[in-house]
């Protein structure tokens, strides 16, 4: 486990470094490269866009579900979870992806 600053440790990552691995499952790794403050940023959106998914199926809503998932896809690919991985991309194909993110969850 690495350590967080919050004290709390995230997960192993894989030796490339491309992967962590959770009950013996390999998920994307976050792009390393977002600074700080956009990563986190975009996970209060993620978590926003996950919360209004549960809303969404609790209150027996498909599209109120779809867009909250569609949000849900975009700060995962903003992150570098989803998507062309972020290893395969350029510094600023890197940026200008978690950018637009930012400016479409911002909106």
């Amino acid at each position: 486990m690495r350590p967080l600053v919050n004290g709390k440790t995230s997960p192993p990552l894989t030796p490339d470094g491309h992967h962590v691995v959770i009950k013996g499952r390999r998920w994307r790794a976050t792009d390393p490269a977002v600074p700080d403050d956009a990563s986190a940023r975009l996970r209060a959106h993620l978590m926003a866009a996950r919360r209004a998914v549960a809303a969404a199926r609790r209150a027996d809503d498909p599209e109120a579900e779809q867009a909250a998932r569609d949000r849900v896809q975009v700060a995962k690919v903003a992150l570098g979870e989803r998507g062309v991985p972020w290893w395969e991309q350029s510094a600023a194909e890197r940026r200008a992806r978690w950018g637009d993110g930012l400016r479409s969850l911002d909106a």
